[in-house]
């Protein structure tokens, strides 16, 4: 019998009865994380069921069950327009382009500012560099538009000065400059905002192993190479992930402030897209077809690199 009592004993509990003793123990921090469950149910998951939309002959004044069922009609036509296609290739352009250097810049400014001896240029220098953050992408584009301009715009009159052209350049009006002006425009307004958590990883390392390099006889460059850099490695595997879950929803702020009908073929991200015609042609079955396209490519690219660098790297986010 004793044997009996000690092989019950030992066996694993089922998990609902593991809950409750740890929820009467840890109740207070269940109960503060309640409000933002919430939060999150109400604005990100019960939205969920206005895909229904996207399957129906959506007309605004009916009730769901006076909607008309149209299966997969919708995502037929999405897949056979030619401009949903060009507005995919611009999407996926200008996420590559500011993945690749919206990444990697802000890595490469957080080492250099921690290499600063100085504290007081470093703060002023974080400070300068984070404060575009704040300011709004309608502002952020005048500013871009103007200094860009044929007309005593700082960039032409820079390069004139140079003699590196002869003539101002309408780069506003040329399309195979638009994706590398948002891509610029983007690294502008948002490397010093990125760089802050890079900074808090480094400022967690210990100093002592910076010590015993110094004593070994090691380079600064070493000491980035072989004590910073792998000290962040997780924080940069995992925004990585995140940022390549995000690689196709890029948004259309920047794309709409910035562009214009000369370079409407490049500037035509996919929520453009579904803005112009969805929204803005009254079609909005349609345009909730994009955005399901837009949220199942991105779980799919999520959970994709996250399995790969599980197993290249044995981080992950899941």
């Amino acid at each position: 019998m004793k044997a009996i009592t000690e092989k019950k004993q030992l066996e694993p509990k089922p998990k609902a009865a593991r809950f409750w003793p740890i929820f009467s123990q840890q109740k207070y921090l269940y109960m503060m994380a309640m409000p933002f469950v919430a939060w999150a149910f109400v604005f990100s998951y019960l939205p969920l069921w206005g895909w229904t939309m996207a399957f129906q002959k959506y007309k605004p004044g009916k009730s769901f069950f006076e909607q008309k069922w149209v299966g997969l009609q919708y995502f037929r036509e999405l897949f056979h327009d030619e401009q949903f296609y060009n507005a995919l290739r611009n999407t996926l352009a200008m996420s590559i382009m500011g993945l690749l250097a919206g990444f990697i810049i802000p890595i490469i400014f957080a080492v250099l500012l921690n290499e600063l001896r100085l504290q007081t240029l470093k703060r002023f220098v974080q400070t300068v560099s984070y404060l575009p953050h704040f300011v709004s992408w309608v502002v952020a584009a005048g500013i871009i538009s103007k200094m860009l301009s044929t007309d005593n715009g700082a960039v032409n009159d820079l390069l004139m000065s140079l003699h590196l052209i002869s003539e101002p350049i309408q780069f506003m009006a040329k399309g195979n400059f638009f994706w590398g002006i948002v891509t610029v425009s983007d690294v502008w307004k948002e490397t010093g905002w990125n760089t802050i958590i890079y900074l808090a990883a480094i400022s967690g390392i210990g100093p002592e192993l910076y010590e015993a390099a110094r004593v070994d006889g090691a380079s600064r460059l070493q000491q980035v190479r072989n004590i910073t850099l792998p000290g962040i490695r997780t924080t940069i595997i995992i925004l990585l992930i995140i940022s390549i879950g995000h690689l196709i929803s890029i948004g259309f702020e920047k794309q709409f402030l910035l562009g214009n009908n000369l370079v409407r073929d490049y500037s035509q991200t996919l929520d453009l897209y579904a803005l112009n015609y969805g929204l803005g042609m009254g079609r909005f079955s349609f345009g909730t077809a994009i955005n399901i396209f837009n949220s199942v490519v991105s779980v799919f690219l999520l959970l994709l690199a996250n399995g790969i660098f599980k197993k290249i790297t044995k981080e992950s986010i899941i």
